[in-house]
């Protein structure tokens, strides 16, 4: 059987008992009016486990555009990437090996290598899962590849404000701060060298000046969204500024995953946490009483569907925060339970994710049949944290 057996094999009994308990197990919409056992570590678990074996069942090899098109989605693909991070979160969280070997399945088949990009965020989001298997098992040939490629961006850097837009030079648009920066900072705390953190904290703090409100405490996607060439500033339909959710929420999750790698003495880190505190005070007014957030965070009227993605995301970073002192818990705790009951109403019965954005870099709407794996992965790292924020900690992975 392959390393893929497991999981898949597990993935056409867990679609079958699912079915028979559809209408009185919480799977349906909004049946789950108190805690009850949707935060029990054995349902947790449980739903981790069906969601990770969906979405590697049902991997995405082509993806669709806003403008109608599709583009091919490869092994080295930031939507791999993302996905892949939640399912390291769901070994470390359930102890299953078979998603342990499912990354190095991954891994070995991409000979470790980051995408073909030499500057691209995007490109480096995958060694997230190098970088974690590695930590793992110390064996030099998981990383060395992406040690190569962040030498390289080391020896010829790009200093300065990031202006305009353009994807391959620095960071000009705000989901690249879940792409990189955590590989980067957890290529430094498997090396020991702390000039990959220092690079990767210099390019943040480069994006920050340019994308985030320092208002709203909000991050606009990119350059087309703080101004346009004759100097006025996109609204929505109704006037509001454009924030994009998953937008914030790559952000979100990407300081979750940074401040997570990051010694604890590292100079810069008060600021990281001041910036998770501005963002989760702002992201918790503009939450949706389902607790799913919507596609345009400050207009919800203009696309009122709501969006998964995004709430995977802020869910993940609002837990983990709560989980490292970074947040308050009895402030935040409700929101985060709001967000886990409106991601449980959007799971099919199968593990599918339903209500996540299609591929873009704006708010669109979305229907309750729209699902990309990177959905898949923010809500399996928000359930890994949840799990810890519901007063269910994570036990130790190990064999079984």
């Amino acid at each position: 059987m392959s390393r893929y057996g497991t999981v898949v094999r597990r993935l056409v009994v867990t679609q079958a008992v699912c079915a028979s308990v559809f209408l009185s197990s919480g799977c349906t919409r909004g049946r789950e009016s108190a805690r009850g056992d949707l935060f029990s570590r054995e349902r947790i678990l449980a739903t981790m486990e069906r969601v990770a074996d969906w979405q590697l069942a049902h991997m995405v090899y082509e993806a669709r555009l806003p403008d109608g098109g599709t583009q091919p989605v490869t092994d080295t693909e930031w939507v791999r990437g993302a996905f892949f991070a939640g399912v390291m979160a769901t070994f470390r969280a359930t102890g299953d090996r078979a998603y342990l070997e499912a990354a190095l399945a991954l891994a070995d088949k991409n000979r470790w290598r980051p995408g073909p990009r030499p500057r691209h965020a995007d490109d480096l989001c995958i060694a997230q899962t190098y970088a974690e298997l590695y930590l793992l098992e110390p064996d030099p040939r998981r990383i060395r590849p992406t040690v190569e490629r962040l030498d390289a961006m080391l020896a010829q850097p790009r200093p300065g404000p990031v202006v305009g837009w353009n994807e391959d030079d620095n960071w000009s648009w705000c989901d690249a701060l879940f792409m990189a920066p955590p590989t980067m900072a957890l290529v430094s705390e498997a090396t020991g060298d702390r000039r990959y953190l220092d690079a990767m904290s210099a390019m943040w703090w480069e994006t920050s000046d340019f994308l985030y409100d320092p208002h709203e405490h909000l991050w606009y996607r990119d350059g087309r969204y703080v101004t346009q060439p004759d100097g006025s500033q996109p609204r929505t339909t109704h006037g509001k500024k454009v924030f994009w959710s998953r937008g914030n929420g790559w952000v979100m999750a990407g300081l979750a995953r940074v401040l997570e790698h990051m010694p604890a003495d590292y100079p810069e880190r008060a600021r990281y946490v001041q910036q998770m505190r501005e963002m989760a005070a702002r992201l918790v007014e503009v939450q949706g009483a389902d607790g799913l957030w919507r596609s345009s965070l400050l207009d919800p009227e203009e696309y009122p569907a709501p969006e998964s993605s995004g709430t995977g995301f802020f869910a993940y970073g609002l837990a983990w925060g709560i989980n490292h002192g970074v947040l308050d818990r009895p402030s935040y705790l409700p929101a985060v339970e709001r967000a886990w009951r409106g991601l449980n109403w959007a799971l099919h019965p199968s593990g599918k994710l339903g209500w996540v954005q299609q591929i873009g870099y704006d708010p669109r709407s979305v229907s309750a049949d729209d699902t990309v794996e990177y959905g898949s992965g923010a809500f399996l790292l928000a359930a890994s944290e949840i799990l810890t924020a519901a007063g269910e900690g994570p036990r130790s992975p190990a064999s079984r």
